[in-house]
């Protein structure tokens, strides 16, 4: 089992206080951390339906955010948890990931996922209707550019007339963060390495996601699955909580602190759950 926290979407302005956080996390034994992705900020009260996190900003670049931080860790691996893909070129996320994992020494995951925001896929040029389409013609075309070092690839979004990054790229694990729709299971269990659900799935779900594993001749046993852990209470109490989301399958368990807590709290909370899961929890 594997313990996670994740940062606040919107980016911190002290990057010692960043720093800090890592290496106490790194010391604590703490096995990822994660960021989401947005690129461009909204005004307060534009989307009365969302909370203002999810688009006020202002947010990190992961990419330039988890380079500084694995340069100040030793064993901390890095996930964004979600990089908004079909936003973005192909083929410079490809480059910036193999960079990172390269300059990580092989510490990086790329967790992927498509968003609701029309405004910022208009603002970065692309069509928010058909990012689903592009997101699997990406997924697809990712491991391509990370295995072969020039690539022929003419496809409805990217065309690659023999270029590539000429590089060797030891596999990097991707990881798609969706709702649990059908199209997006099936996403996940074609080309991804693990699945980031929104919230808890129901059984029947995850049933669904191991018959898609089957049919895509992908075992299931392999496949990672990331659950959700708010710390309330004390430690038995994460204990059992984390025993409830091993037996449904969760290979990652993401930890959270109350809402209510302050930045120092929640660190603090994050580091006691960590080394009493440790305890209990190998792997």
């Amino acid at each position: 089992m594997k313990f996670g926290t994740g940062l606040a979407i919107t980016a911190t302005q002290d990057p010692a206080s960043l720093r800090e956080t890592a290496r106490v996390f790194d010391e604590a034994g703490l096995d990822y951390l994660t960021v989401g992705g947005h690129v461009l900020s909204a005004a307060e009260g534009r989307y009365p339906d969302r909370p203002s996190r999810n688009y006020v900003g202002p947010f990190y670049d992961p990419f330039v955010l988890f380079s500084h931080l694995a340069a100040v860790t030793t064993r901390l691996r890095f996930r964004t948890a979600i990089l908004i893909l079909p936003q973005l070129p192909t083929g410079l996320v490809a480059q910036q990931a193999a960079e990172l994992s390269a300059l990580s020494e092989g510490r990086f995951e790329l967790g992927v996922g498509l968003s609701w925001n029309a405004a910022e896929y208009a603002a970065l040029g692309q069509d928010v209707k058909t990012r689903g389409a592009r997101m699997d013609e990406q997924l697809a075309l990712l491991r391509r550019l990370w295995s072969e070092p020039y690539v022929e690839f003419h496809g409805r979004f990217d065309d690659f007339d023999n270029v590539g990054l000429n590089r060797t790229v030891p596999p990097i694990p991707l990881w798609v963060g969706s709702t649990a729709e059908p199209r997006a299971l099936r996403r996940a269990a074609k080309y991804a390495d693990g699945w980031i659900p929104m919230g808890r799935p129901a059984d029947d779900v995850l049933a669904q996601l191991r018959a898609l594993l089957l049919e895509e001749h992908r075992d299931p046993s392999t496949f990672g699955l990331t659950l959700g852990l708010t710390l309330d209470g004390a430690a038995p109490e994460w204990i059992e909580a984390a025993r409830q989301l091993q037996q449904l399958g969760a290979t990652h368990i993401g930890l959270s602190a109350p809402a209510d807590f302050d930045a120092a709290a929640a660190q603090q909370r994050i580091v006691d759950a960590v080394r009493a899961l440790r305890a209990e929890f190998a792997g």
